[in-house]
């Protein structure tokens, strides 16, 4: 897949502000004179260790070479003559009419009321303030409490790159909500903090992950520690790796309204100009029921994915899980061995024909995903928006999950981050870390709820993780309480030793951050860790540490956290203006919360 450059779309409102903070305060902050997180060296289990060299891939079609195969799209069951689909020839004359450019992108997304970010005012992003949407289906979150580590030393979850609970707060910001007015469960912290970018180091030719580690005085709280691990995964070479997609695209009639399927359609305009011949499209859309649009379609044929896009219409009922079935077998009938073969669903999540319920789904999606096909979900629209269906979806799918606002949040997904958000180089990755009961009496992990997993399932093949992409990263936060003369329990106990071990007793190890994972093609788990010690620890950490921080503060205080303690919204504005926010993401942020 080709990487062509598309201008950014009026991104970016800078805001300059100088005031204090609260908690615990850190002064005005440059990064010239911060502490960077500290690179963690890998470390491997003697009977695990691997150079983690990537199998060499193998670009055809079910092990047969392009010529075998023949790449014969036209010969599947495509639709009949009279739907205008019958020849690629006959688009040629009609290339400028969908060969849209920026401007034009712009343009229709002014019309239609969905240009963003940086843009606040009347005219450019909503032309009316739409009503409040109290119809849409969220997940309860359970705040993760703290935890004795002398009981349990093992905090234990799977990986989460979903970023959608950011967009979906920035689309309420922007419909006028209050804190109030926002749904409970609709906000996940961990989702805030991981959708911006942070300069975390690479890691190293052998390994897979690295993780930068800092370890700070916690901002809302000063009797505790701020335990930040940024996780880097390690980045491909996907220039000329071939894509094979199936769009799974929703066209009830729920998804009419300008911000759900025109909206989907300027987007996979744009996705549609970065394939080309070697990739692989088909488009399968359902309502009712499922039809196949194209089958197996070769990337350049631009003109013609545009106009079987640009020509689908939004009416009927919702019978999802035939949808996903017949993607599927598409996926697996175009399948490009070492390849990216994905399904990427386009929803507003209202399901409401066939499989229906999220246990239903959850056992159609988890028979399919064994057979290599990865899946990304992608979440449009308000009223009858069911975040819970599409999380499911991908979290049980190895896949991802993103909500699509606007235009600038499309391409984002779509263009900017196609490597890290479709191109995966590990699944089912687990995160185990062990505290140190010497140092940590106590620790809470921010965010992750429903990731969490039992301690024993980190070991067990069999127990699902989370996938991450190409050069992707992902920040774990804990708040931890510091061990003290008050917290030595000498009280003997008749079964087991509270005994700490030697190398507990003599390093200055805070925590062991333990990752396993296995490659895209195979079935069998790989074990790498990083020790985190006191070396972690600084008075002044940099820009990005800090703005995940407060990101997480937003996030807590949204969810009414009984940990935030009287931390309010306009305190988190007066840290983050503090920041040097050299990121039109960040700045924006800025902007949100201060209009919150």
């Amino acid at each position: 897949m080709k990487k062509n450059t598309i201008a950014a779309l009026l991104i970016g409102t800078v805001v300059t502000t100088s005031l204090t903070g609260c908690g615990t305060k850190y002064a005005a902050t440059s990064d010239a004179a911060a502490t960077s997180p500290s690179y963690i060296e890998a470390e491997y289990p003697e009977t695990e260790y691997s150079d983690a060299e990537y199998p060499e891939t193998d670009y055809s079609e079910n092990g047969l070479s392009s010529e075998e195969a023949g790449y014969a799209y036209d010969a599947y069951e495509s639709p009949a003559a009279d739907s205008a689909y019958a020849t690629s020839e006959e688009y040629d004359s009609a290339e400028e009419a969908y060969a849209y450019e920026e401007d034009v992108y712009t343009e229709a997304a002014k019309a239609a009321g969905i240009l963003c970010p940086g843009c606040y005012d009347d005219s450019c992003y909503y032309e009316e303030e739409p009503a409040r949407n109290y119809g849409e289906n969220y997940n309860t979150v359970t705040e993760n409490p703290f935890t004795a580590v002398a009981a349990n030393p093992l905090s234990t979850f799977g990986a989460d790159i979903d970023t959608a609970s950011y967009s979906n707060l920035r689309r309420m910001i922007n419909d006028g909500y209050s804190l109030s007015d926002i749904t409970a469960g609709s906000i996940r912290t961990e989702e805030l903090v991981n959708y911006f970018d942070y300069d975390y180091k690479k890691p190293g030719n052998k390994d897979a992950f690295a993780v930068n580690a800092s370890i700070m005085d916690c901002p809302w709280n000063k009797d505790t520690k701020l335990v930040n691990l940024g996780i880097k995964a390690k980045e491909m070479n996907t220039e000329d790796t071939p894509s094979n997609i199936v769009f799974l695209i929703d066209v009830s009639g729920s998804m009419e309204s300008y911000d759900k399927l025109p909206l989907l359609q300027m987007g996979l305009d744009m996705l549609v100009d970065d394939l080309n011949e070697d990739d692989r499209v088909s488009i399968v859309t359902y309502a009712s029921s499922s039809e196949v649009v194209i089958a197996g379609v070769p990337g350049d044929k631009h003109v013609e994915l545009k106009k079987a896009i640009n020509d689908l219409t939004a009416s009927g009922s919702t019978n999802g899980g035939e949808g996903i079935k017949t993607a599927y077998k598409l996926a697996e009938k175009y399948f490009i061995k070492g390849g990216n073969n994905r399904v990427i669903m386009a929803t507003d999540g209202d399901l409401n024909v066939g499989v229906t319920s999220e246990d239903e789904l959850e056992e159609l999606i988890s028979d399919k995903k064994d057979g290599g096909v990865f899946l990304s979900v992608l979440g449009f629209g308000t009223g009858n928006y069911n975040e819970g269906t599409l999380e499911t979806l991908a979290d049980k799918g190895n896949g991802n999950y993103s909500y699509i606002d606007c235009l600038s949040e499309a391409k984002k997904v779509l263009i900017d981050e196609f490597n890290s958000t479709l191109f995966t180089v590990a699944k089912d990755v687990k995160f185990q870390t062990e505290f140190n009961p010497k140092y940590v009496s106590e620790y809470r992990l921010v965010g992750y709820e429903n990731r969490q997993m039992a301690a024993k399932d980190f070991n067990d093949d069999t127990k699902d993780g989370g996938e991450i992409g190409s050069g992707h990263a992902m920040t774990i936060l804990y708040e931890i309480k510091m061990t003290g003369e008050e917290d030595d329990d000498s009280t003997s106990l008749r079964y087991q030793s509270t005994d700490l071990s030697d190398i507990g007793a003599s390093s200055n190890e805070w925590m062991t951050v333990s990752v396993r994972y296995k490659e895209p093609e195979e079935d069998e788990s790989k074990l790498i860790y990083f020790p985190v010690g006191s070396s972690c620890y600084t008075k002044a950490p940099n820009c990005d540490t800090l703005f995940a921080a407060y990101v997480a503060e937003c996030g807590m205080i949204i969810n009414d956290s009984e940990y935030i303690g009287n931390l309010k919204m306009k305190d988190v504005s007066k840290q983050v203006s503090k920041l040097d926010l050299n990121d039109e993401y960040k700045e924006e942020f800025l902007d949100l919360i201060r209009n919150i």
